[in-house]
């Protein structure tokens, strides 16, 4: 049995090795085009299927032509792809999506069924290929859960099915898609009298992601495209509210029944969109001044353009989606129940069960001498949180009701300026506790993370995938980052 295992282990690698080698390889299994495999995934907390929806080739692969096998041990699912009806791995990607978190959440766990509608993008293969979903469970283990051939002749295979209603803008960067890193910001909630505003803010965001670190000391690597098809709305839908828009992207506030949290489930329409150019990942920037967003590790982000705190949303929400980063905090309310088992040490490289204090995750990064865990006044910052959380959700609900009694509009104005000073005052308390304190930069085991206040940990007192705020990616976080940037980069 062990040297079963020792031979897959060294067939494996030997894999991999072999699929992070030169263009030869990958041109030996594919074309530099891109195959997107639209697919419905549904199920509840017990058991899940997939479906595929649609296949549709387009021009250039937005990717690596050596980097194939995703080599981070990150996200619920894996995408693989094996040579005809062969063991062989050719090309492998890590990620999470909308129904991986649905399944956590109360009605999953009720065996209430779900169904969203995901993409995956790979290479487009020369010959036929197995495509494979895999899940991890419990354990940390990924087993599969669907397999089909995709045979590249088939007919009914769409393509090069690009919309002509798509305003393409080039913000940075003029790299070869193969050896940059290629971000897409698709516009959401502007109408064709918005474009100019669209574009105006993707170019501001395109240039704050490039001035922050890592992304900084890569800027000439990485190329930004808008992406614009005007919406018939402007805005979001926001169903608390009883506002329904009918925008490009499908973009929505309530995702996952939490009030901030803003996806959309339109996959179709949104990919049809994000594919008119090849990229590695792509943004949804929202028309609104609502606070509101998510990221989805390799699936994509969403953060709202207007709001007081947007610089923060787009840096936290592409941590999440670009490197798979964890939340940190731990007081917000949200809709997952379980989202990480007890006693089992998650993946996400930035949070940590604490299991092995002598081997964490990130033991080369803790500061000498520092204590595991790291004791930081935590039950001074939860009891003002605890207070913080109740009386900003109150003032939340009584916007949500005073605009679905249309209301007179000054009177909901008011409400959320309060609302808005309220967190800013609560943000700025924070952020003058976390810059003064001895512990700012020590990197230890600081408990409370991950939506659990006990039992998981965070690298350091702050970082803004922790608070809100603009702030660096903590060192843990910044690593990480950089990793998965040089991945798309590096070509040796």
């Amino acid at each position: 049995m062990k040297r079963s295992l020792f031979a897959a282990l060294v067939t494996l690698c030997a894999c991999a090795l072999a699929l992070c080698g030169t263009p030869e390889t990958f041109n030996r299994y594919f074309e530099d085009a891109t195959l997107r495999v639209d697919y419905v995934h549904m199920g509840d907390a017990q058991e899940e299927w997939i479906a595929i929806d649609r296949l549709v080739r387009t021009d250039t692969w937005g990717g690596s032509l050596v980097n194939l096998v995703d080599p981070f041990n990150n996200g619920k699912y894996f995408i693989k792809v094996y040579a005809g009806d062969s063991d062989e791995l050719i090309y492998s990607r890590g990620f999470n999506s909308i129904f991986g978190e649905y399944i956590t959440t109360g009605p999953a766990l009720k065996g209430i069924k779900g169904a969203y509608h995901e993409t995956a993008l790979i290479p487009a293969p020369k010959a036929p290929v197995k495509f494979v979903v895999e899940r991890r469970i419990r354990d940390n283990s990924l087993v599969p859960i669907f397999e089909q051939i995709i045979d590249p002749a088939n007919v009914n295979i769409v393509q090069g099915a690009q919309p002509n209603d798509v305003d393409i803008v080039r913000l940075a960067g003029e790299g070869d898609p193969h050896t940059s890193m290629d971000l897409v910001i698709v516009p959401d909630g502007y109408t064709a009298s918005e474009k100019d505003e669209a574009i105006e803010d993707a170019r501001y965001f395109a240039e704050l992601l490039l001035d922050q670190a890592p992304f900084s000391n890569y800027a000439d690597r990485i190329n930004i495209t808008c992406t614009f098809r005007a919406s018939q709305d402007s805005g979001p839908s926001m169903p608390t509210r009883g506002i329904y828009h009918r925008t490009a992207a499908g973009s929505s506030f309530n995702a996952l029944d939490l009030p901030r949290y803003m996806l959309t489930e339109d996959n179709r329409n949104f990919r049809d969109i994000a594919c008119t150019v090849p990229h590695d990942i792509a943004i949804i920037m929202v028309n609104s001044d609502r606070y509101g967003g998510g990221g989805i590790f390799n699936f994509f982000c969403t953060f709202t353009a207007k709001n007081s705190r947007r610089d923060y949303l787009l840096i936290h929400e592409f941590g999440h989606a670009f490197a798979g980063l964890a939340d940190e905090y731990y007081s917000s309310n949200v809709s997952y129940e379980e989202f990480y088992p007890r006693g089992i040490e998650p993946v996400e490289p930035n949070i940590t069960a604490l299991l092995d204090p002598e081997n964490i995750k990130w033991k080369d990064l803790v500061t000498p001498g520092t204590k595991l865990p790291t004791d930081w006044g935590k039950t001074d910052y939860d009891n003002a949180n605890r207070t913080y959380q109740e009386e900003r959700r109150k003032l939340d609900d009584k916007i949500a009701r005073l605009t679905r009694e249309e209301a007179d509009p000054a009177e909901i104005d008011a409400v959320k300026k309060k609302a808005a000073a309220l967190s800013k005052e609560n943000a700025d308390r924070y952020n003058r506790l976390f810059t003064e304190s001895p512990l700012t930069d020590v990197v230890g085991a600081f408990e409370g993370a991950g939506y659990m206040s006990e039992g998981f940990y965070r690298p350091q007192l702050d970082c803004i995938m922790f608070s809100t705020g603009l702030k660096p990616y903590c060192k843990v976080c910044e690593r990480a980052v950089e990793q998965r940037l040089k991945w798309y980069l590096d070509q040796d």
